[in-house]
């Protein structure tokens, strides 16, 4: 599993003009899943992100978890995370697992993120085109591979 996680102020997604999903404080996290990602790429992952320490404390240190300030998560799905652009200019996303795979993972990662938050997850909608606003707090941008634990 692949993830871009932005520490942002507020985000949401937008569906045929209908806010589907949105939050103030928080996580923005777009969510990339290959054939070869299992329910243990998952539970990883949650742990990992909800223990980063990437908000600020009273000194202005990154410091504290998504945990510590009581974070809200919006969670996107995301396919062209696993672009392949090696050769020529036109992406490829053979990498990148089919829906019957995908979307069970994706669903899992979903409630890990909430049973070890312990908040609600917003989410996007599953393979429809989305609009996403976010405001990026830091900036801070992290990304994750499950693959090299990086």
């Amino acid at each position: 599993m692949r993830v871009v996680i932005q520490r942002v102020s507020k985000a949401s997604v937008t569906v045929e003009n209908e806010v589907v999903g949105k939050i103030n404080e928080g996580l923005m996290i777009l969510v990339g899943i290959e054939n070869e990602d299992k329910k243990e790429d998952a539970d990883w992952l949650s742990k990992k992100i909800c223990n980063l320490r990437i908000f600020d404390d009273e000194e202005g240190v990154m410091n504290k978890s998504l945990l510590d300030v009581k974070g809200n998560i919006l969670t996107v799905s995301q396919f062209t995370l696993h672009a392949k652009t090696k050769k020529g200019n036109r992406p490829s996303y053979i990498a990148a697992a089919k829906p019957d795979i995908s979307v069970p993972l994706y669903e899992y990662f979903v409630e890990k993120l909430k049973n070890e938050s312990g908040t609600n997850v917003a989410t996007g909608k599953f393979g429809a085109h989305m609009e996403v606003a976010l405001v990026n707090d830091g900036p801070v941008t992290i990304l994750i591979d499950t693959k090299n634990k990086e």
